[in-house]
């Protein structure tokens, strides 16, 4: 699902996804995480845009990915949030803005598998140029023995 034949992009856009009530990533949203660092890694995007508001509970989705990113090495001045979005709707057009604002306009979109569909659907009504990129939840189950545990501060 694509709407360009790019292979690199302005930005990895991570798209948002609940934190448990204590306010750690669940294991899909670490799977998402972890994703998106590895696409940096291999050198997808110069950045990494994590979307996400309070969505579930009153904790930032976005700023417990961005902690979760700093965690497993990837630069402050690599980590971009959107912290308003509640929902994919939201998550495209914020992140659309924010992108817009930077002067970004493309990116690889990553969020779980069984999500690109209706990611896809929404980003083809942005003005953005777009790949989607899916994050296994099984991977992140097998790598991780215990969810994170996370400061509550950025």
């Amino acid at each position: 699902m694509t709407n360009t034949n790019r292979d690199h992009f302005d930005v990895i856009l991570v798209l948002g996804s609940s934190v448990d009530e204590d306010g750690n990533p669940t294991f899909e949203q670490l799977a998402r995480v972890t994703e998106g660092v590895r696409e940096y890694e291999r050198g997808v995007a110069p950045r990494i845009v994590f979307t996400g508001g309070t969505a579930r509970n009153e904790f930032v989705e976005a700023d417990v990915m961005a902690r979760v990113a700093a965690a497993q090495g990837i630069p402050p001045s690599a980590i971009v949030v959107e912290k308003k979005s509640k929902d994919t709707i939201q998550n495209a057009c914020f992140a659309a803005r924010l992108m817009s604002n930077h002067g970004w306009r493309s990116a690889e979109v990553v969020s779980s598998e069984y999500h690109l569909p209706r990611a896809s659907m929404i980003f083809s009504h942005t003005q953005l140029e777009w790949r989607m990129h899916a994050a296994s939840t099984l991977q992140a189950r097998e790598t991780l023995t215990k969810p994170y545990k996370l400061s509550t501060r950025y």
